[in-house]
């Protein structure tokens, strides 16, 4: 079975009450088929079992509810690392895909999947926080706390954001995605505003690490078609991952990339080590026991996440960087994602301060 619309791995469908004449609930009600079960609202689905133990089970249920708290904020970077001043809307919490590496499994601790159907509040955020710094450029993403996508079938909730974003001439928005439900995307008036990305690996870790994900073909052609459509797009090396014939991997994936997506459409690359929280390790190894690389030699990072020691990361990095260097054009920009500024010098040869800071780096490679 191919998983390129994961929402076909939900089976269950909860409403909580306040939510349930929603007019955007009850569409989504509709259009599932699914089985539906409305709960109090401060009550929570039913999954027999503890986190992270019922987290597999708990990736068929999906629970409609409003937010009670703030959509939009910025990334949760740490100061110890080059941080690119993202802003993160938040639409859900969760996702049906399952890589081995995500860490929701140690920052969530329930196993359902939520997502928010109080949409004209987080609008009216949106316009908040434009009107209060209208002269800001903001980049803002939906993937922090799910995939952007993976339920857009269900949900059809691209297209109010895209919608919204067609003329916001000071913002772009990124939907970031392992998925490839793009077809709400199709028709859209998008103004220029939105970017379409994929995460990409070493095929072998596509493979075997992240389940229930689109297949790198998958995704490559739906990258290739967002842009016959005229979006912009980007795209993510990470969690780069240590593995057999990792150099090889790599390169494969990236000649590929640029075989069937045009680089000039291509606004940012960006690249980042695997890194983890400790409590990760042990849900994870549990949940996975057939993965390996978690038993790999790391150190403690600034941040306290787990690292790979700094010649390791700098030995991927390099390669990964030479190669992109061969296909990229001058105006796409290749950077890190929470790396230290002598990461940077020693394999881009510059840190991000000598040319105005990495966040006017990603902005200049969106509006030039």
């Amino acid at each position: 079975m191919s998983y390129g619309n994961p929402a076909q791995y939900i089976k269950q469908l909860y409403v909580t009450q306040e939510c349930s004449k929603n007019d955007y609930a009850r569409e989504i009600i509709e259009r599932s088929q699914l089985p539906v079960t409305i709960i109090d609202d401060r009550s929570q689905p039913d999954i027999p079992g503890q986190y992270p133990d019922n987290l597999t089970q708990g990736k068929h249920h999906l629970l409609l509810c409003r937010n009670r708290g703030q959509f939009f904020k910025p990334c949760p970077g740490t100061r110890e690392y080059t941080c690119c001043e993202y802003q993160v809307l938040n639409i859900g919490m969760g996702c049906p895909m399952d890589c081995v590496y995500c860490i929701l499994q140690a920052y969530l601790n329930n196993p359902w999947i939520s997502f928010f159907v109080n949409i004209d509040d987080l609008m009216a955020e949106l316009d908040t926080a434009f009107a209060t710094e209208p002269d800001r450029f903001w980049r803002i993403g939906t993937g922090e706390f799910t995939d952007s996508l993976a339920l857009d079938s269900l949900t059809r909730f691209s297209p109010h954001l895209v919608n919204y974003m067609r003329d916001k001439k000071r913002a772009v928005l990124e939907l970031k995605s392992k998925s490839v439900v793009i077809e709400n995307l199709k028709g859209l008036d998008h103004g220029g505003r939105t970017l379409v990305a994929w995460s990409l690996n070493s095929g072998s870790i596509m493979e075997q690490e992240e389940i229930r994900t689109a297949s790198f073909e998958e995704r490559l052609a739906a990258a290739a078609q967002c842009a016959d459509w005229g979006y912009r797009l980007a795209f993510h090396f990470d969690p780069i991952i240590l593995h057999d014939n990792w150099q090889q991997g790599y390169r494969k994936t990236i000649r590929r990339l640029f075989e069937v997506v045009p680089a000039d459409q291509i606004c940012w690359i960006s690249l980042g080590a695997l890194r983890y929280l400790p409590s990760l390790k042990a849900i994870a190894t549990s949940r996975f026991p057939g993965s390996r690389f978690f038993y790999q030699e790391f150190i403690d990072g600034l941040d306290g996440k787990a690292r790979y020691f700094r010649t390791q990361r700098v030995e991927m990095y390099k390669l990964i960087a030479d190669e992109l260097a061969r296909f990229v054009k001058s105006e796409t920009c290749v950077y890190f994602c929470m790396e230290s500024d002598n990461i940077w010098q020693e394999v881009f040869g510059f840190s991000p301060e000598e040319k105005g800071g990495l966040g006017a780096m990603l902005d200049r490679s969106v509006n030039e």
